[in-house]
C-alpha cells in the first residue's frame, strides 16, 4: 500500500481532519513507508539535503572540542539521529587525538536501515574504536557526558496554525476531492505552554512543536550529569513570528529542491519546520535544565577554532578545499546565520569556549 493511502485511511478511521503533527508522523516515520524508514539515500550530493556534517570534517572536529570540556574519560557521549553516521566518526576521531574518547558513544537511532548505514560509516573510518559504539532504541539512564542532536528538533513532527479574526485556530490534514488538504479546526487552539504572535495579519500561519518541548523535559529525567548541544536552523522567538513571516516555516526538500507542500512525494521528501529556539529554551528552564549558551553556527565554530584548521594544513590544494567548506558552515549566505547552537547544562558548571564569541541567551 502507497503511503498516501495510508495517510487517507487514518483520516477516514479517524471520521475527522488529522494535526499535521500525526500527518507529518506517518510521512517521516510509517515503517518502511516513511522518509526516514525507507532505504533512500538521503543525505549528501545523492540525496535530498546536506547536512553541516557531509558538508565538512571540520564541523565534527570543533564540536569534538566543545565535548572534550565536559569529558573526563568516566562519562559518554549520546548522539540522537545520526543519519549516516558522519558526525559520530568526526567526533570520535578528534576526540581520539585530543586523547578525551568517551567510554561509549550512544546512538539512539530508531531506523534500523539508519543504522545499519552508521555502522558501515563507522566500521570503515574507524574500525578500532567500533566496540565503544552503542545503539539504542530507548532513552539511557542517569546518563553522564555530552547529548548531541544535530538537526533533530526540526525533524520532530510539528502542530500548524491559522489566525482567523483574532484568534488561531489549529490547521488540520483533510480529504478534498480524493487529494490530502489543508483544512482548518472548528475549535480555538490552546496551550499554556505555548506563546503564539497577537499583532498579526489575518491568515497568519505558523508552525509550534509542543513535542519537541516534550521531548527536551523527558530528557532532563534521564540525564545525571550532562551538557546537551542543540544544533538545528531556526531563531529566537520574535524572529520566528515576525509579521512578515506569513506562511510560517514549513519546508520540504525532495532532490535539493525545496518546496512548502507536504502533499507531493509523500514518503520520497523531507519535511521540517525551524526550530523557535524560545520556545525550546522556555521548556528547558521549566524542565530544570540551565542555558549555557546560544550561538549563531558561525560564532559557534569560529570560538572553537575552525580556522586553526585550515592555517595547520600545508598542502595547498587541501587548504583551497577547506576554505570552501569553512565558507559553507560559516558565511551569513550559507549555514552560518540561518543554523543556531543552543546549549543545555544539568548539574555541570563549566563557561563553555563554543559561546566565547557570542552568547544571545538574552534574546531567546
Amino acid at each position: 500500500m502507497k503511503l498516501t493511502e495510508v495517510i487517507k485511511n487514518t483520516i477516514i478511521q479517524n471520521q475527522a481532519p488529522i494535526g499535521f503533527d500525526e500527518f507529518m508522523e506517518l510521512a517521516l516515520y510509517y515503517p518502511q513507508l516513511g522518509y526516514y524508514r525507507s532505504g533512500s539515500e538521503k543525505f549528501g550530493e545523492k540525496g535530498d539535503f546536506i547536512t553541516a556534517p557531509e558538508t565538512s570534517d571540520l564541523f565534527g572536529f570543533c564540536l569534538a572540542k566543545q565535548c572534550a570540556q565536559v569529558l573526563n574519560g568516566d562519562n559518554d557521549i549520546l548522539e540522537f539521529g545520526a543519519g549516516s553516521g558522519v558526525l559520530a566518526a568526526q567526533v570520535l576521531f578528534e576526540l581520539g587525538r585530543l586523547e578525551c574518547l568517551p567510554k561509549k558513544y550512544y546512538i539512539l537511532e530508531l531506523s534500523r536501515e539508519l543504522q545499519h548505514r552508521q555502522q558501515q560509516t563507522l566500521a570503515k573510518a574507524l574500525p578500532e574504536l567500533l566496540e565503544r559504539v552503542v545503539w539504542l532504541d530507548k532513552l539511557p539512564e542517569d546518563f553522564k557526558g555530552v547529548v548531541i542532536a544535530n538537526e533533530v528538533l526540526d525533524a520532530m513532527p510539528a502542530k500548524r496554525v491559522t489566525q482567523k479574526e483574532g484568534v488561531f485556530y489549529e490547521l488540520c490534514v483533510d480529504i478534498t476531492k480524493d487529494q490530502l488538504s489543508w483544512t482548518p479546526s472548528d475549535t480555538i487552539f490552546k496551550n499554556p505552554k505555548i506563546k503564539l504572535p497577537g499583532d498579526v495579519d489575518e491568515g497568519y500561519t505558523t508552525e509550534i512543536n509542543p513535542r519537541a518541548m516534550a521531548w527536551v523535559d523527558s530528557l532532563y529525567d534521564v540525564l545525571d550529569e550532562a551538557l546537551v548541544l542543540l544544533i538545528d536552523y531556526g531563531m529566537h522567538r520574535d524572529e520566528y513570528f515576525h509579521p512578515q513571516r506569513l506562511d510560517g516555516t514549513l519546508r520540504c526538500y525532495y532532490q535539493h529542491k525545496a518546496s512548502d507542500n507536504p502533499f507531493v512525494h509523500i514518503g520520497k521528501q523531507d519535511i521540517t519546520t525551524s526550530v523557535n529556539f524560545s520556545d525550546i529554551a522556555d521548556q528547558a528552564k521549566s524542565s530544570g535544565f540551565q542555558v549555557a549558551g546560544y550561538a549563531t553556527q558561525a560564532l559557534f565554530l569560529i570560538a572553537l577554532g575552525i580556522d586553526n584548521y585550515l592555517l595547520a594544513e600545508e598542502d595547498e590544494n587541501r587548504r583551497i578545499t577547506l576554505a570552501q567548506q569553512i565558507k559553507q558552515l560559516v558565511l551569513p549566505s550559507a549555514m552560518g546565520e540561518s543554523f543556531k547552537v543552543l546549549a543545555l547544562s544539568k548539574s555541570t558548571h563549566v563557561k563553555l569556549i563554543g559561546f566565547k564569541e557570542q552568547d544571545l541567551s538574552h534574546k531567546l
